[in-house]
């Protein structure tokens, strides 16, 4: 009996389920022609987008048919017919509307001379050729002083200041006596003029060794008197940088009481950092700029490269030349200097900002075709202020993303089609791409100098971490632009090595961080 009954249901509930299909048929009109008469009506109505599916918002792999939200409590986004993925698993399509959103701007590699401008401080010092010193060559006191201040402008040949010296005395009377006895020796024999003239030319020697003027040495054969002191001259134009004699002072042989420098000329010597030195050379042209003459620039010339690193600060010293009219470069004025790297071989090279850097490895958006894109990976060279070189990866002539290329990031699920690219090389050899680790956060500092923000996390499960308060560094420093300290943001990121995390990518967190978060211990490795 019990059989019968759940016989006569079952045949029920059938029946009831096609009877509902049949009515179903029939009321539900087609959707060509309930679009028909709507396009009739209306003229020339607007063409809807056909649905295709909804994809995951974090670039995960994973698609839905209908409408959802991922386990942070984001939607995913839907994707429309023109706007998905090309088959080929590397190339991108966007629509031209979407592109027009974005703002996107593409320009063509071109071949060209990378002129880099190399950037350094420097100070302005004395030209060490155009340097003189005062020293006398016998022990002797100041007598009196001509110049007596350090700066004065002197000429050359003007007096400096007189010395007095016992040694010097008795060779100019020494002197004296063989000049006469030469005189007087014309009648003896020539042993004996031979021997005095000998006599004669040795105290001769003497005083011109000790720099007595020759019109002193004249003056003393003529009259036969010796003078007391003698008189020390500047020998070069221009600045007293150093006065050491006093008048009276006793000074010894060799001792420096003058120091006169040439200021018509300087050297600016600059402090180049370690890893631009190479893109210096000798007889390169550089621009000077000097704190105390704001907006005038100055024009010198690398003259050399000094062949020492200074290890406390990693730089190079290099020295510059320049005329110096009106002595308006002072030593030790702090200068800024440019120097052109000059590169004389043309390279092919792309805009600095079309260069993805994802921690991992550097991308270039190329556009292929009319909405249509794809990422390829690059090997970068040498750069100026704009421009890169790439080595490998683009040809020259093809479009590449200058701008809006992190929209597109985001928007065409970039990070799914760089991991499927074909032939793309993984980071060391055959081992598996980085893990990309997800958390949400607080945004407690940005160090734009460094490349890194401080972020006090929630726990990632992925990598078992608690809540904690760590630095990472940043893929590019664009991912932050915006974002203040205290924000709530949620980001993923990379081991780039052992130790070393990178954020790839960052966006506002969509509801109010869980609660404050316990600081932890760093994981091992940092």
């Amino acid at each position: 009996m019990k059989a019968g009954i759940a016989g006569i249901v079952g045949v029920v509930v059938v029946a009831a389920a096609a009877g509902g299909y049949y009515f179903g048929a029939r009321q539900a009109p087609a959707p060509v022609a309930s679009s028909a008469p709507a396009a009739g009506q209306g003229g020339e109505a607007k063409k809807e987008r056909k649905l295709l599916y909804y994809r995951n918002p974090m670039g995960l792999p994973d698609t839905s048919p209908v409408p959802k939200k991922d386990q942070m409590g984001m939607d995913y986004i839907a994707v429309y017919e023109g706007e998905e993925p090309a088959s080929s698993g590397s190339e991108l399509k966007i629509s031209t509307e979407r592109l027009q959103k974005l703002g996107v701007r593409t320009q063509p590699a071109e071949r060209r001379a990378l002129d880099r401008i190399v950037r350094a401080a420097g100070r302005v010092e004395v030209d060490e050729r155009l340097l003189a010193t005062i020293s006398p060559k016998f022990e002797g006191y100041v007598e009196r002083l001509h110049v007596n201040t350090t700066g004065e402008h002197v000429a050359k040949g003007q007096a400096l200041f007189e010395a007095y010296s016992p040694e010097l005395v008795a060779a100019q009377r020494e002197y004296a006596i063989a000049a006469r006895g030469v005189g007087a020796l014309k009648d003896a024999t020539a042993e004996g003029r031979s021997g005095m003239s000998q006599l004669a030319e040795s105290s001769l020697t003497r005083l011109r060794n000790w720099d007595v003027s020759n019109e002193q040495i004249e003056a003393l054969a003529r009259t036969g008197e010796a003078q007391r002191t003698v008189t020390f001259r500047s020998p070069a134009t221009g600045i007293v940088m150093e006065k050491k004699a006093v008048s009276g002072m006793r000074f010894m042989p060799g001792e420096a009481l003058y120091q006169v420098a040439d200021l018509s000329r300087v050297w600016v010597l600059a402090d180049v950092n370690e890893q631009d030195i190479g893109h210096v050379a000798n007889g390169r042209m550089a621009q000077v700029r000097i704190n105390a003459y704001p907006g005038r620039r100055f024009e010198g010339v690398v003259t050399y490269i000094y062949p020492t690193l200074k290890m406390e600060t990693r730089t190079v010293a290099v020295r510059l030349e320049l005329a110096n009219p009106g002595g308006l470069l002072k030593p030790g004025m702090y200068a800024e200097v440019e120097l052109a790297s000059g590169a004389a071989t043309k390279v092919v090279a792309v805009p600095v900002s079309a260069v993805i850097d994802s921690g991992v490895r550097r991308v270039v958006i190329v556009q292929v075709g009319e909405g249509r894109f794809e990422p390829r990976t690059v090997e970068l060279g040498g750069r100026s202020d704009e421009w890169v070189e790439v080595r490998s990866g683009v040809q020259e002539g093809e479009s590449v993303v200058v701008a809006a290329n992190f929209l597109i990031d985001a928007e065409s699920n970039l990070r799914a089609a760089l991991g499927g690219m074909a032939g793309a090389p993984k980071p060391d050899g055959d081992a598996k791409p980085p893990v990309t680790h997800r958390a949400e956060g607080t945004l407690d500092a940005v160090d734009a100098r460094a490349g890194s923000v401080t972020v006090t996390h929630q726990p990632v499960a992925s990598l078992k971490w608690p809540g904690m308060t760590m630095e990472f560094a940043l893929a590019n420093a664009s991912l932050v632009a915006g974002v203040k300290p205290g924000a709530a943001i949620d980001f993923e990121f990379v081991e780039r090595k052992p130790g070393e995390w990178v954020i790839t990518a960052v966006k506002p967190a969509t509801g109010a961080a869980k609660g404050a978060v316990k600081p932890a211990d760093p994981p091992k490795g940092r």
